[in-house]
């Protein structure tokens, strides 16, 4: 099988501290990976590298088997294939909701305003949202901001969505609802990394587990195994923090 992602030996530096050091997985079609770690592990700069918002310093990243480093690419296109749910939500506060769905579709994807509002009002229905079509984000909850930042998301038609620890700016008892949505998209077999403290997500939703630390990976593997038999001491050391 042809991955639909491949990473090889993608390394990052900020000065001199090494954030990725020769970073290599793939990722197939329809795959839903997990990437766990603690703060400073280099999980939210391996994704913000997928998504060209930092440029690696060595290594190659290959989508469809051509390596999104060399060339001239169109960054918004590629943003626009390789999706990013942020923790911040990141929605644009002057427009309402329904508009901050239908922009980039306008904008980057040239479809009509009538197509763009068409998808924007399916997707904004998916995620439970239609009935804030006129508000503004300011007007919002935290996890409704986050099933609005999806859905818009969702909007360009991505091949691959990344999601940057999407509940931790989240209340507790709002992190439940991102949590279904996901796991819904994830059943119609979306292609998701999604970097989370989620444990449950990571054990019941993933397809593989990936453990990120100082920079590496340091162990990877199905959820069952992963959870049930880690093979590393830090690996457990990190696990016990979060499973009783």
């Amino acid at each position: 099988m042809d991955h639909l992602v491949e990473i090889r030996n993608l390394k990052k530096h900020f000065g001199n501290l090494e954030v990725l050091n020769d970073i290599q997985f793939s990722i197939n079609k329809g795959d839903v990976i997990t990437v766990i770690g603690s703060s400073g592990s280099g999980k939210s700069t391996l994704l913000r590298c997928i998504n060209l918002l930092e440029i690696p310093d060595a290594g190659e990243i290959l989508i469809h088997g051509n390596d999104i480093l060399k060339g001239d690419i169109d960054v918004n296109k590629h943003r626009a294939r390789v999706g990013m749910v942020f923790q911040s939500f990141n929605l644009f506060n002057n427009m309402n909701v329904l508009k901050n769905c239908m922009a980039g579709q306008m904008t980057v994807l040239k479809r009509s305003k009538e197509e763009s509002r068409a998808r924007a009002v399916e997707l904004l229905k998916r995620v439970g949202m239609e009935n804030f079509m006129g508000a503004s984000p300011a007007q919002l909850s935290g996890g409704q901001r986050q099933r609005v930042a999806i859905a818009r998301a969702l909007c360009m038609d991505p091949e691959i969505l990344l999601f940057d620890e999407p509940t931790s700016a989240l209340d507790p008892e709002m992190v439940g609802g991102v949590l279904a949505v996901m796991k819904e998209l994830a059943n119609t077999g979306l292609t998701m990394i999604v970097v989370t403290h989620e444990m449950g997500f990571a054990r019941d939703v993933s397809s593989r587990v990936v453990f990120m630390d100082k920079g590496i990976i340091l162990e990877e593997g199905a959820p069952q195994e992963f959870f049930s038999n880690p093979k590393h001491e830090r690996t457990r050391e990190f696990l016990a923090r979060f499973i009783n």
